[in-house]
């Protein structure tokens, strides 16, 4: 891809000459789709990324947000004020590498751990836990097997190798992805009030100083490749775009920013990812108002005879652009040779443009010196880019249009337990290590992630609250998205993913305090793909909003697209939530208290199975499910969240799981284990495969306590808690008994087709 006739008109216009060949590679990098969200950065304005817990919002490395006290962890946002936080952040931004990881799965995936990393660490924060979504074409295809298996292995290798546990996530299998899969990670981090740095550049004078790595020609043109269709010979000829990590540099790297920030040595930063050195640099000193002058002979490098556009471009790993007070560059760059890490002081920041010099050899017409080879205002590179104007057209709502011959229940249920997405993941997070940093108080495997933030423990005595000396900030971690939900209906899937990240947190306890998102699409040219772009994103919007949840970051990843055609409209949302303390209801039934316990539904569907695992193997159509603020059921979304985290940390309750994919049948069947099973009754298929997310299924010695404690929202008696380890459930007239073996049979799908 080379910069289009028309932007080079503008460019020209702006420096009052023809640029450069360095000037017209970094104008294609940094204002490619990619970089500079030309089409999507007209919609983005839909959400809502303010409140008192946002320290830092969308535009950085990371957002970064402030830990309410321990006695307010359990209140939502919108109970609490400026006085219920605390000195305690925690940063969270969320990155894509879908081209890169189809061309290369290993390192594609890996190097997108790489640098979601380095987006915490430039804000001055120590990285904490790590979530992955993932999105792969049928797992019955060997391609999407390859993928599929190339992608795990990666996020394992760098994960594990830098000491960042991976805690949580999703995984899904589509059609759709089979051309184009999505590689989605998320990060959190913790810091404070004087750890913070940001990504703008504060003063003339000081010192541009590049840490880590050396510079080769890895992942040249990264930008602009992850700006343009995946074309049918991208495994090979779009291989040198994709950059290859090395975990170990990267946890030196970590260490090093650590150290960096323990003495105060860095004014601002920007981790190296797209665009290179060309986009950090320029995006740090324009965010500040300011320019820079760049000396590109003075980067080190591990690859000889590099010119100046593969210099400024290359997106090689573990590199940091730190901006230095010129007293404090000597000990940075001891620090650096600590940490075995090169170290170059590449230039300076300046009240001008944005300039790059490059020595000149004596051969060249001229004679020996330097030649500037990019001279451009840096706020023109980072946000000159002109917005996409695109025609859109609205999806069209699916009919009811359900099968005439349904498939016996025992098939049904079966199908819906062992299809891949609904299935067990514990293929995938085995190889995680989970538990490396010792915060990991809810493993992989429950609806969310439970991480300890111990940094903000009560020292001594009881707090205000009451609370026990060691209470503590519980953070809850939940992130992906349904592809099937949100091809069926783009805008009310991408709101119940919203809805199913957000009762993820409350089967925890836990309430959420703000979200970040990952916003993929195929090719937005196409009117269709643009339209349901539009869709999802104000879903989103639209619910975070409801939530209470601002969404403070994100990335666009657009153009996922190839031979096989667009993938479907995936709106990846994480979500942050907290709790009091680190204790949350495990997802599995208990058999000692079965005789004095009962099984509740709290909450309501939405009377359609749109969208579902179910009809995906049954076949037809349906609308997609109605959520519970358009039916009344609840007074809004957020209110009703709040109402089934309270469900979930009532003292009696002993279980919690909720309904998502594969409705009530899968639900039930994930609470069976070897000691506790069910007996349950549903009315019919669609009570039984409705995917309505907004519920909780919740076992509790005191099921009017629950019901009072919930409010408004419906509460249902399902049926009874056995200690014989199975599920039996009857729907209409037929009924089926799996063991607690049979189950685990089924659901272990992945595992066994891969062990």
């Amino acid at each position: 891809m080379s910069l289009s006739d028309a932007d080079r008109e503008l460019v020209t216009a702006e420096l009052g000459r023809e640029p450069t060949a360095a000037e017209a590679a970094l104008f294609e990098n940094l204002w490619s789709e990619h970089c500079a969200y030309r089409s999507s950065r007209p919609l983005l304005s839909a959400f809502d990324s303010e409140g008192d817990q946002v320290v830092v919002g969308p535009g950085d490395d990371a957002a970064v947000l402030a830990l309410p006290e321990p006695d307010a962890a359990d209140r939502p946002a919108a109970e609490r004020d400026a006085d219920d936080y605390g000195d305690t952040y925690v940063t969270f931004g969320v990155e894509s590498h879908n081209h890169p990881s189809f061309v290369d799965p290993f390192d594609g995936a890996a190097t997108g751990v790489g640098g979601i990393v380095r987006d915490t660490m430039s804000m001055g924060a120590y990285p904490i836990g790590l979530l992955d979504s993932l999105y792969f074409g049928g797992f019955d295809r060997e391609r999407s097997r390859y993928l599929f298996e190339g992608v795990v292995e990666g996020i394992s290798h760098y994960g594990n190798c830098i000491g960042v546990p991976t805690v949580g996530g999703s995984v899904a299998f589509h059609a759709g992805y089979e051309g184009n899969p999505l590689v989605n990670v998320a990060c959190v981090g913790v810091t404070d009030e004087d750890r913070l740095v940001t990504a703008t550049a504060n003063e003339p004078g000081n010192k541009l100083v590049l840490v880590g790595n050396g510079t080769g020609r890895d992942g040249l043109g990264g930008a602009s490749f992850a700006s343009e269709d995946l074309a049918e010979d991208a495994e090979t000829e779009d291989r040198p775009a994709v950059q290859v990590g090395d975990p170990y540099a990267e946890k030196r790297l970590i260490e090093c920013n650590e150290a960096l920030v323990d003495e105060d040595l860095i004014r601002s930063a920007r981790d190296l990812g797209a665009a290179g050195l060309g986009g950090a640099s320029s995006e740090l000193v324009a965010k500040g108002g300011l320019g820079a002058r760049i000396h590109l002979d003075r980067v080190h490098q591990r690859e000889p005879n590099m010119n100046p556009t593969e210099i400024l471009l290359a997106e090689s790993q573990e590199r940091m652009c730190y901006e230095v007070a010129p007293d404090d560059v000597d000990r940075v760059a001891a620090l650096a040779e600590r940490f075995d890490l090169g170290c170059s002081v590449i230039g300076e920041v300046t009240d001008g443009n944005y300039v790059c010099e490059f020595a000149r050899d004596a051969e060249d017409d001229g004679g020996a010196g330097d030649r500037e080879v990019v001279d451009a205002p840096a706020e023109f590179l980072a946000d000159g880019a002109p917005m996409n104007d695109l025609e859109s057209e609205p999806p069209s709502p699916p009919e009811r249009d359900l099968p005439d011959d349904e498939p016996p229940l025992d098939e049904a249920v079966a199908a819906v337990l062992g299809a891949p997405s609904t299935a067990s993941k514990r293929w995938v997070y085995r190889q995680y290590d989970h538990e490396v940093g010792t915060r990991t108080a809810l493993k992989p495997g429950d609806d969310a992630a439970l991480l300890a933030v111990r940094e903000t423990e009560t020292e001594t005595g009881a707090d205000e609250a009451g609370d026990a000396p060691g209470d503590g900030v519980g953070l809850a971690l939940a992130a992906g998205a349904n592809p099937k939900w949100t091809a069926v209906a783009p805008y009310e899937g991408a709101r119940a993913v919203a809805l199913e990240n957000a009762t993820n947190l409350a089967a925890t306890g836990a309430v959420p305090l703000a979200a970040v998102d990952c916003l993929n699409g195929g090719n937005p040219e196409k009117p269709d793909v643009y339209g349901a772009f539009e869709g999802i994103v104000d879903g989103l919007a639209d619910a975070c909003a409801a939530l209470d949840a601002p969404v403070v970051g994100g990335n666009v990843s657009l153009y996922n697209d190839s031979v096989e055609g667009p993938i479907p409209p995936t709106p990846t949302l994480a979500v942050l939530g907290t709790t009091r303390g680190y204790d949350a209801p495990p997802a599995a039934l208990d058999g000692e208290r079965a005789a004095d316990s009962e099984l509740l539904l709290v909450g309501a569907g939405g009377d359609a199975l749109g969208g579902s695992e179910y009809l995906a193997h049954a076949g037809g159509s349906d609308r997609f499910p109605t959520l519970p603020d358009e039916s009344g059921a609840a007074d809004d979304l957020g209110g009703l969240v709040v109402s089934l985290a309270a469900a979930a940390r009532h003292e009696s309750t002993l279980a919690a799981h909720d309904v998502s994919e594969g409705g009530l049948a899968v639900a039930l069947a994930e609470l069976v284990t070897d000691d506790a099973g069910v007996e349950a009754t549903l009315p019919d298929r669609v009570a039984a495969f409705d995917e309505t997310p907004g519920r909780l299924l919740v076992q509790t010695t005191e099921p009017e306590a629950v019901a009072a404690e919930v409010g408004d929202l419906p509460v249902f008696r399902l049926g009874d808690v056995t200690t014989d380890g199975t599920l039996s459930l009857t729907v209409d007239d037929e009924s089926i008994a799996l063991s607690a073996d049979a189950i685990r049979d089924r659901r272990d799908v992945i595992d066994r087709e891969l062990s």
